[in-house]
């Protein structure tokens, strides 16, 4: 992977998926601030004042990777709606970090649920924060919740908090058929100690046929998981799968390359990024595996929304950002499309403005002109620069999947695989 690049065009093949059943400051766009305007999400207040919607992200944390990509991809489709207005009105964003922690979006998500009053909520990344969120804040109000990132199978099981990336089931599938594929028989796992971690694993067990030779969590940021790394070592597979993220993957992987144990690594998206590169020694992942989600990258608006992100930021996107961008447009058609700014309406609106029985747009100008003409929620079908939106009973989207592979220390993409 070049700098933050997950997603690469020299596919093969594109299979779609079901889902299985540091912030960039946009003037006058975006927030920052701990300030509410004390808005009860009735009708946005003043005729003219911006839409005020809510975000809860990864700033600073384990996820804060993430938070960052996401951040980019926030602030383009920010200028891509205020560019065109809703209904003569500018979009905003009250962005609170969860420390990547579910105590901390809990936080995050009161203060701007409770006292800015948002109707409609972006969040989070982590699953369990994201179930966390929705568990004690969210549930049993009108508040839409909308997650940028969370992979976790357990969301599929709460119809009310909607995702825009795919569930992990299809990860799990994909990387089962890798390893029995590469001819691997047993494997040894380790897996971050959460919803996320638990959930991916419990579904490649289920997946795979051969044998799981050890499988054991870990706890997230300590100094050394070299107890973890010995045991696996003394399992005796030689295929060793990572389900955790990049900060304790890259500890993981230097006390391999230290103690001078082999095996054919793979992993889930989480562990891939920049950081852990920067991070390990060359040649200490070489061959290394990798599935994770992906935008459909020889779509035409996928690739204009990649050119436009690269004369922003000088780098190619992520499918998080992605996901992030498609967070923001879908929510603006939402608001559009309602009969008023609350989240009762919203609900109404958030599914069907990306759903299939209306014309298919792939910008939020050409379903906003829609919108703006008369047309209804059902008369927008907006495709993603992420890939289908079409949510299921679950809430869970269209996905796709994509292959790296670690190759002179670089992620470089090898196929797009049916999960």
């Amino acid at each position: 992977m070049s700098q933050d690049t997950m997603d690469v065009t020299d596919r093969r093949t594109l299979l779609k998926l079901t889902g299985g059943a540091g912030v960039l400051a946009l003037s006058g766009c975006l927030s920052t601030t701990d300030e509410g305007d004390g808005s009860d999400g009735g009708d946005g207040g003043d005729s003219s004042d911006p839409y005020e919607i809510g975000m809860v992200d990864s700033q600073t944390g384990s996820l804060s990777a993430f938070g960052e990509r996401n951040q980019r991809g926030v602030n383009l489709a920010l200028s891509r709606v205020n560019e065109v207005g809703i209904d003569g009105r500018e979009l905003d964003i009250v962005i609170e970090d969860s420390e990547s922690t579910n105590q901390g979006g809990i936080a995050a998500a009161q203060k701007l649920v409770n006292q800015d009053g948002v109707p409609f909520l972006i969040g989070a990344v982590g699953s369990g924060v994201s179930l966390a969120i929705y568990d004690s804040v969210v549930e049993g109000t009108d508040v839409v919740q909308l997650s940028q990132n969370s992979t976790g199978l357990n969301l599929t099981d709460f119809p009310g908090l909607l995702r825009m990336s795919p569930s992990g089931r299809s990860q799990s599938l994909a990387l089962s058929n890798i390893v029995a594929d590469d001819g691997y028989d047993e494997v040894a796992i380790t897996y971050v100690n959460n919803d996320y971690g638990q959930s991916l694993t419990d579904a490649f067990v289920s997946a795979y046929d051969g044998e799981v030779a050890y499988n054991s969590p870990h706890d997230q940021e300590q100094q050394s998981y070299s107890g973890v790394i010995s045991e696996m070592n003394n399992s005796g597979a030689d295929a060793w799968l990572f389900i955790t993220y990049q900060a304790e993957f890259a500890t993981m992987v230097n006390e391999v390359f230290s103690s001078g144990y082999e095996a054919q690594f793979y992993g889930a998206d989480s562990v891939s990024g920049d950081d852990v590169l920067e991070n390990t020694p060359d040649g200490s992942m070489d061959g290394m595996k990798i599935v994770t989600p992906s935008a459909p990258v020889e779509e035409e608006n996928y690739q204009a929304f990649a050119s436009d992100f690269e004369s922003e930021y000088g780098r190619q996107p992520t499918s998080w950002a992605a996901y992030a961008y498609d967070c923001v447009i879908n929510a603006a058609l939402a608001i559009q499309a309602a009969d008023e700014f609350t989240g009762a309406a919203l609900q109404d609106t958030v599914r069907r403005v990306s759903g299939p029985e209306g014309e298919t747009v792939t910008s939020f100008e050409a379903a906003s002109e829609i919108l703006a003409d008369g047309g209804g929620p059902d008369d927008v079908d907006y495709q993603g620069v992420s890939g289908p939106i079409d949510f299921n009973e679950d809430g869970d989207p269209v996905g796709f999947l994509q292959v790296l592979e670690v190759q002179d220390h670089a992620y470089e993409g090898i196929d797009f695989i049916e999960g």
